[in-house]
């Protein structure tokens, strides 16, 4: 982590970085621990190389108690599987009853020190620390990230040995802490699926239309060199995060886990990993470890290209093996799902379209009343199935819904807000994957968000307990069980990520509730327009306080995705991705369409305005 201080008069831990690629050692020295009252802080590690692993020195028999602390959380951020090395700063009752795997808490910078001055001395058998810092997030003992704010304070309590003489910590915090370069170093995001439990899937389907089960991702951070394969397996198979438990299921058998021989996952040569599961998974069914195998393979996926096929073994006998391809079959994915145009509204107030993903500069008309001009809109959205789309009329008092085939008629509309202002009245509406429409009406007499069942009939007010502010946005994920939300409350607008629950009853309107929602953008004064771009990811565009707008992509969860930075663009008043990341982005700026192709800059494609891919 840096050289020694200055002065200190201190051995710094040292930790030992070796390289996979090559075979020689390098020690680092460290900044040492003050044992004066003076606050010090913990200096962060740059980021290393990515072939780089560190590992931890233990102690030495002489070390005093500020290096023992110092070398604790040093340890902290190494590539140690079990902590092993830092359980060595430990009495034995600590090193048997610390729980690093419980949370781990992430500081702006490395954990400052501070000696506690109520008796601390060397020469005594105790001494105490306090650490501290500024929280940034945390993740919990599920591995779900959490932004966080406020101070940092816990403190760390040492005794020394009356035999040996050595320092040990004997009081401290569960989980582990470090600052904000380590974490990114020491940890990564990974996407696990799971299935939208109210898809009907081929098992409960009695009408003979087979509809796949949608696949919901759940973003997980694990350690980025401790065998992460293996780890993504474990972690997929101890189930969902409780944001998502709720309303996702997973084809494991209750109990499911890996086999008790199973120490390493490793795809072989022709990249098929083979996964021995215990007896527990002996009881799914073939369309079961289909959807099994499916789940192991969108979630291997998205941490490694070098799994092709994924072969389920449970009892020394095979249970089903399902390919890349095959998977595809078995369940849907929003990632998975290439649209076939880009729409917007063009200089006539149509609606028009380029095909997805071509450097084609002129639109067509859509088929239908939308693409005839018979209204004038001001914004739209386009089923997922492309087969219909809704539209908001120039005054944003009125939602129009209608098919795109040519000779329909668009009728009266299907929603009116009582807004008086233009901005106090509908926003742009968003279709689930379901084919309902979303959309919130802004009258600040009577702020709703609504719900119309394949958009059409009375709107179905959606309950949203603990929303404060007012919907400015909508866009519902592709996986139908998440929604995003610019809520406005006070001056400024933030982007919120909610969990949708539905219940059906018999013969009345379905209850719909968005709960859990959670700030996905803490540091944005105003966000000025968003849109999904990824199974888990959004692109978003907003500003910090007193900073200049700026494009940039987030997690469901509040992280920052390892994404490059999309070119600055100024202006930007929409934007506008889809799930399959392959797909440029596309903005509306300076009374402009304009696209960005992957690695390039931003081009101009034709004036409009309300860009949207289907969603």
């Amino acid at each position: 982590m840096g050289a020694d201080r200055e002065g200190s008069g201190r051995r710094g831990p040292a930790r030992v970085m070796a390289y996979a690629a090559c075979g020689f050692v390098l020690l680092a020295g460290c900044a040492s621990m003050p044992d004066s009252g003076d606050l010090r802080g913990v200096e962060s590690t740059p980021r290393q190389d990515p072939q780089v692993r560190v590992f931890a020195m233990p102690p030495q028999d002489d070390d005093p108690p500020a290096d023992i602390v110092q070398g604790f959380l040093e340890a902290l951020t190494s590539d140690d599987p079990h902590y092993e090395t830092a359980r060595k700063y430990l009495t034995g009752d600590a090193a048997k009853n610390w729980r690093p795997d419980r949370s781990a808490t992430v500081l702006a910078d490395g954990p400052g020190t501070m000696s506690d001055h109520s008796g601390n001395r060397e020469d005594a058998n105790d001494y105490s620390v306090n650490l501290t810092g500024t929280k940034v997030a945390t993740v919990d003992a599920q591995q779900s990230y959490s932004p966080a704010q406020g101070s940092y304070r816990e403190s760390v309590h040492l005794t020394r040995n009356p035999k040996t003489k050595q320092w040990r910590i004997d009081v401290l915090p569960q989980g582990v802490v470090m600052g904000k370069s380590d974490f990114q170093r020491n940890y990564m995001s990974v996407n696990r699926y799971y299935f939208a439990s109210n898809t009907v899937t081929r098992a409960d389907t009695g009408t003979g239309t087979v509809r796949e089960p949608s696949a919901v991702a759940d973003p997980v951070y694990v350690r980025r060199r401790v065998d992460p394969l293996t780890q993504v397996v474990r972690s997929l198979l101890s189930g969902p995060t409780s944001l998502l438990d709720p309303v996702v299921r997973s084809s494991f058998p209750t109990g499911t886990a890996l086999a008790e021989e199973v120490d390493s996952l490793t795809p072989d040569d022709r990249n098929k990993l083979t996964v021995p599961l215990n007896d527990k998974a002996a009881a799914a069914g073939s369309d079961e470890c289909d959807e099994m195998a499916a789940q192991l393979l969108f979630t291997l996926q998205n941490l490694t290209p070098a799994v092709e096929e994924v072969e389920l073994r449970s009892g020394g006998e095979q249970m089903c093996s399902l390919s890349e391809d095959r998977a595809e079959t078995v369940a849907t994915r929003g990632s998975a799902q290439r649209p076939d145009y880009l729409y917007f509204i063009d200089d006539q107030d149509r609606l028009v379209r380029i095909a997805a993903g071509s450097n084609g500069t002129r639109a067509e008309p859509v088929p239908g009343p939308l693409g005839e001009g018979h209204r004038a809109m001001r914004s739209v959205a386009v089923s997922r199935d492309e087969h219909s789309a809704a539209g908001i009329g120039l005054d944003s008092k009125s939602l129009y819904v209608g098919s795109l085939v040519s000779g329909g008629s668009l009728g009266d509309p299907v929603l009116t807000s009582g807004g008086k202002a233009e901005t106090d009245r509908l926003t742009p509406p968003s279709w689930d994957t379901q084919g309902d429409l979303w959309i919130a009406d802004r009258d600040p007499a009577n702020p709703r968000l609504l719900l119309l069942k394949e958009g059409a009939g009375d709107p179905v007010e959606v309950r949203t307990p603990g929303l404060d502010g007012r919907v400015q946005a909508v866009r519902v994920a592709a996986d139908g069980v998440r929604i995003a939300l610019v809520v406005e409350k006070d001056g400024k607008r933030s982007l919120l990520i909610g969990r949708i629950e539905r219940e059906e009853r018999a013969g009345e309107q379905p209850a719909v509730t968005v709960l859990e929602l959670r700030s996905a953008t803490p540091e944005l004064e105003e966000v000025t327009a968003m849109s999904w771009a990824g199974d888990a990811r959004l692109v978003v565009v907003g500003r910090e306080r007193g900073g200049v707008q700026q494009i940039g992509y987030v997690q469901v969860d509040g992280s920052t995705p390892e994404a490059s930075v999309p070119a600055a663009l100024t202006g930007v008043k929409e934007i506008a991705a889809t799930e399959d990341e392959r797909l440029p982005l596309v903005a509306y700026s300076e009374k402009l369409i304009v696209r960005l192709p992957s690695g390039l800059q931003w081009q101009k494609v034709t004036e409009g305005t309300a860009p949207v891919y289907p969603g």
